[in-house]
């Protein structure tokens, strides 16, 4: 039989170190981001579960060729995450353990 999953206690969380680098984006992210304002006054009276809707439709309804720029960006960022994130595992693998 497999083991089961061990669980951490009710309550307890992983306290995130504020030093980590941030995660990079995905396409869909630099788009949304990039259309948010758009959509919302095309769409005043739109909730934000409705903003994020016609966002997701905009995005579906993009051709490979118009997503290109985005995929570059996200791709960009991806790169970017990658190199801040290994000097920040260089950097704590060179710090002295805290007791």
């Amino acid at each position: 039989m497999a083991e089961p999953k061990t669980r951490r206690a009710k309550g307890t969380k992983r306290k995130k170190d504020p030093n980590a680098p941030k995660r990079s984006l995905s396409a869909y992210m630099f788009f949304a981001n990039e259309n948010r304002d758009i959509v919302r006054a095309e769409n005043p009276d739109a909730t934000f579960g409705q903003l994020g809707k016609l966002l997701g439709d905009k995005w579906k309804a993009l051709t490979p060729e118009e997503k290109g720029p985005y995929e570059q960006k996200a791709a960009a960022d991806k790169k970017r995450y990658e190199q801040a994130k290994a000097a920040y595992q260089e950097k704590l693998a060179n710090e002295p353990a805290e007791e």
